[in-house]
């Protein structure tokens, strides 16, 4: 299954499709500067039996961002906690190929994942949270049309200061009106 997009394709990530280059993206501090999996070294095995374990779960859905043009595995996207019976999940991304930053690919694949998430999980709302200095990340949840929620004052510790939590959210258009996504 493929979820096709302008620049990118989405499918599921399998322990087979981490590689050395993934574990680096996991270990480059730039990177992973806003992820809460900087505290701790990433290895192969850890990171193919994290896969594993998203492949799994019947509550999370791991996919590989792929560029279409040349099929590089450049990040992930996940939705994640999903609860059946509110019909709700969160949104978290990470794009390790630094060269694919600022191009819009961040956006589109959260719309991809968003439809798949109304459409094919049936669910209602997703969310995302992020620390206030992610921009990069607010905007693309922005630009793929969230909302923010609101914020949590302080709640990260970041660069030696507490920093603010940003809290965006999407709900299901059942009306099929402006709230729609488009890619």
């Amino acid at each position: 299954m493929k979820l096709q997009g302008q620049h990118i394709y989405l499918r599921f990530l399998s322990p087979d499709d981490v590689s050395d280059d993934y574990v680096a993206w996991m270990n480059n501090a730039e990177i992973t500067q806003y992820l809460e999996s900087r505290w701790s070294v990433q290895t192969l095995e850890g990171i193919r039996a994290f896969v594993k374990t998203m492949a799994d779960s019947p509550n999370d859905y791991l996919f590989g961002m792929f560029l279409r043009d040349t099929h590089q595995h450049i990040g992930n996207i996940k939705i994640g906690n999903v609860n059946q019976r509110h019909r709700y999940g969160d949104v978290g991304l990470i794009i390790g190929d630094k060269a694919s930053w600022g191009k819009g690919i961040a956006a589109e694949a959260i719309a991809l994942a968003t439809r798949y998430g109304f459409e094919e999980l049936n669910l209602n709302k997703l969310t995302a949270g992020m620390y206030e200095p992610n921009l990069g990340s607010y905007k693309a949840f922005i630009k793929a049309g969230y909302k923010e929620a609101g914020r949590y004052e302080k709640h990260f510790f970041y660069q030696g200061r507490y920093v603010d939590a940003f809290l965006v959210e999407k709900c299901r258009d059942t009306s099929h009106s402006s709230n729609s996504i488009s890619l």
